[in-house]
Parts: C-alpha cells; structure tokens; sequence
C-alpha cells in the first residue's frame, strides 16, 4: 500500500510541484485546496504521468471540514503519512501602501497605512497562516501516532527571518509557523512525528505576480530591491524547493532531524546588505 501524502494549498505554483514530486516519489497524493479546480488539474496531471493523486476542496480554517474530507482520504487512499501545511498566503487588506512611517499617516484615511490597517484583513491573514496550519496538523496527525516514517511539513517564508516592510500580518505570522514547527517537533518527539519546514525566498507566484512584474514583463521597484539583497540575483524556480522537500520528507535521509526550518533563498537571509 503506498503512504499517503496530504498537502494543503495544493492547487498553488509551489504546493502543485511538491505534489507531483510526492507522487514520484512513490506516494499517494491528496491535493487539498479551498479552489478545488485547481487542485484537480494538478491532480489530473500527476494521475496522466502514473501517478496517483485525488483532489479535494478544503478549508482550512473550517475544522469541521477538514475532518469530513480527513475520512474521504482515509476512505480513498488510506492514512496520511506526511502532511504539507502549505495553505498561506497575504491579503492586500493587511498590506500598507508605505514602506515606512511617512508624515501624516496617522491622519490619512485615503490610503492605507499601519494606523488604519483593516482589523479583519490582519486577523484573516494571520489565522489563514497559522490556523491553516494548525488545523490540518490537528486533524491529520492523528494518523501518523505509532507509525514509522511519518513527518509533517510547514512552509514558512524569509519574513520570519525578517520582516520585510508592508506586509506586518505575514510577517509575524511567519515567524509564528517558524516557531510553532519547533513547538510541535519538541511535543510530537515521543510519538516519533518529525516536524520541520522549509523558508522559502523569493519565488514568482500567481499571488505575488503583480508585485514582483510589471505588465510588461520588467521587474518592479520592490522585485529590483529583493533581487539587490539576493546574493544570487534571481528569482528562484519551484524546482529548486525539491532537493530540500524531498530531505525533510525521507525518513531515511532525515530521521534524526526534527525542528529546523532550512532557508531555499538564494543567500538571502545570509546577506547583511555590505
């Protein structure tokens, strides 16, 4: 019977290529994702190259849910064995117009600033991030207790490193999954649940396309200031994700590694900016 992988935001650029390399792997894939379409072509795809992989619309924010498509897979495809937490994301609710602190933010209501952030829009991303993580890990994990090779996968991101400037509710939410993958590796320790993540750098996604490119094509003034601080003065491909997932997700490989969260940055997070 082949293990079980359980990935949340599947129908998304990154989530898509861990999918199909799970699926090479030799696993069976549950595609989870709140856009059922997408997860579904991206498991149609795994399924035409032989494969095996089903789609599922989640989530996971809705416990409740999750449970109910928890027993489909179970029904489907068996119990997970690995579980990528890789739903997330940003909002442009929680997102200021200005990098810093300019004169007279605090009386302008024509844009938005840190004074008027959207309540809302912040609680929606932090919860998205952080009980998008939680939630799939409360209801999935319980398959992995008194089984071998079993590992769950967070996905948190160079915000947690450091924050970069507009975007406060990703950033800290970030840090958050950063820091509760230790907290999980430490608590799931004695069950034998390894729990790690992956930091990703600055990757061009369908959520970030708009602030990374200009219509034309050309890189933006925020693109030309990440790839400034980025050793390696490029945007990395979802492939390069893959040496690190594949590590983490190899009982044999990486068994006595629990609690790190290992940056695919190209330098980043290393570059003092002299």
């Amino acid at each position: 019977m082949k293990k079980v992988c359980v990935i949340t935001g599947a129908g998304g650029v990154l989530c898509s290529a861990f999918a199909a390399e799970m699926a090479k792997a030799g696993m069976a894939v549950a595609l989870l994702d709140l856009n059922v379409q997408a997860a579904a072509t991206v498991a149609d795809q795994i399924n035409t190259e032989g494969g095996c992989a089903k789609a599922y619309a989640a989530n996971v924010l809705d416990k409740a849910a999750l449970e109910a498509v928890h027993q489909s897979i179970l029904a489907d495809l068996g119990p997970c064995s690995v579980l990528i937490n890789g739903a997330g994301g940003n909002n442009p609710r929680a997102t200021t117009a200005h990098e810093t602190y300019e004169a007279g933010d605090e009386l302008r209501d024509d844009i938005t600033t840190f004074f008027n952030l959207d309540k809302s829009g912040f609680e929606f991303v932090f919860n998205l991030n952080i009980m998008g993580t939680l939630l799939p890990t409360q209801v999935f994990a319980s398959d992995m207790i008194g089984r071998e090779g079993c590992s769950i996968l967070n996905v948190s991101s160079m915000n947690a490193f450091t924050p970069l400037t507009k975007i406060p509710a990703y950033s800290a939410a970030k840090a958050g999954i950063s820091n509760f993958t230790q907290w999980l590796a430490v608590h799931f320790a004695p069950a034998g649940i390894r729990v790690n993540a992956i930091a990703p750098g600055f990757f061009a996604t369908n959520q970030n396309r708009a602030l990374l490119f200009n219509d034309d094509g050309t890189p933006t003034a925020r693109s030309n200031k990440i790839l400034a601080a980025t050793p390696m003065k490029r945007f990395g491909e979802p492939c390069e994700l893959l040496g690190a997932l594949n590590f983490l997700t190899d009982a044999r490989a990486s068994g006595f590694v629990t609690g790190v969260v290992i940056p695919v940055d190209g330098g980043f997070s290393a570059y003092s900016g002299v």
